[in-house]
């Protein structure tokens, strides 16, 4: 595991996903690329290491993890009372950015799922997850790689600047491809429910399983159950330092301030913006929006002025619900 200096703990930076999977084993916690953002992993069966995620992070304990597995012959291992339509939607999205949440197996600590008897799955699609679950040989509870409440990390760089110290190790990759995370379905009925949106869209759900419907959180208890099901959708997340503005479009942005940054399409709008980065469509946006803003919190912006997401990709909802969210709003 990381080396002990002084009673402080070193985070290794590690390239070779077999050392990282052996301080898994060990019951270390490491840091690892998926297609979606860098995951937080510990052995989902370890208590003790679980709980090491949430002291890294700072993260709340009624909020669940995601158990990440190498393919789908250890679902059994991890879940039970599997749904022909969990099935269905592992069959046509898995690996890959999907998450499907079901009635856990007693494999898995409670600590990994928040105390609750369901647990979130999902087999990643990302070449070097796949390496590094397939060496653990156990199932993996992953969170993102950040301090509780932060924007995502899509660079292995953005984890050392968060967890440095507070982890064992990060195994290096390349940024992440999709830049927001999975898609969670509640798969614990017939009739799924789509707790959390991802790259894979409501629509794209419903053209595998007709019966899904999207959760309506009325602020009723039962509503605010369901969606403790999955992470993401009741503590604050997705937050930088700075103030964050949403705009709908270009003509609606403010005033341009030394202290402030822009995020969102090309082209530029005009003002004298102290950084700014932007899109040429709804993919590279969705991909670089969190290192986006964690740039800005480097160059010290105080606030961060947004364009909020349009167009007709399946991302496009996503992205504006975690772009809401980084505005400290509940959508």
């Amino acid at each position: 595991m990381g080396d002990r200096n002084q009673g402080k703990l070193t985070t290794q930076v590690l390239s070779d996903h077999i050392a990282a999977a052996k301080i898994i084993q060990r019951g270390g916690v490491v840091a690892f690329p998926t297609e979606t953002v860098f995951g937080l992993g510990a052995d989902a069966t370890n208590p003790t290491a679980v709980a090491r995620i949430f002291s890294a992070k700072g993260r709340p304990g009624d909020n669940p993890l995601i158990v990440h597995i190498a393919d789908a012959g250890q679902l059994p291992s991890v879940a039970m009372d599997i749904t022909d339509s969990a099935l269905a939607l592992l069959d046509a999205f898995s690996p890959g950015p999907l998450t499907v949440v079901l009635p856990k197996h007693a494999n898995i600590c409670a600590e990994a799922t928040g105390g609750l008897e369901s647990v979130g799955v999902r087999i990643p699609k990302h070449p070097l997850a796949a390496a590094f679950l397939q060496a653990t040989e156990l199932p993996i509870a992953a969170p993102s790689a950040n301090l509780s409440g932060r924007p995502s990390p899509t660079t292995w760089q953005a984890v050392v600047e968060d967890l440095e110290g507070r982890i064992d190790a990060v195994l290096r990759g390349e940024p992440t491809q999709i830049g927001l995370e999975s898609t969670v379905v509640d798969c614990t009925t017939d009739s799924p429910t789509l707790l959390r949106t991802g790259a894979i869209s409501l629509s794209q759900l419903q053209q595998v399983v007709p019966s899904t419907r999207a959760s309506v959180d009325n602020g009723s208890r039962s509503g605010t159950e369901h969606l403790r099901r999955s992470p993401g959708t009741r503590h604050p997340h997705y937050q930088p330092t700075a103030e964050v503005d949403l705009v709908d479009r270009v003509s609606t942005v403010p005033s341009a301030a030394p202290d402030a940054a822009y995020i969102g399409f090309a082209p530029l709008p005009d003002g004298n913006w102290m950084w700014h980065e932007v899109f040429d469509s709804l993919e590279d946006f969705a991909r670089g929006y969190y290192e986006a803003l964690r740039e800005a919190d480097r160059r010290h912006a105080r606030r961060i002025v947004v364009e909020l997401a349009r167009g007709d990709s399946p991302i496009v909802d996503a992205l504006r619900d975690r772009q809401r969210r980084s505005a400290g709003h509940q959508p």
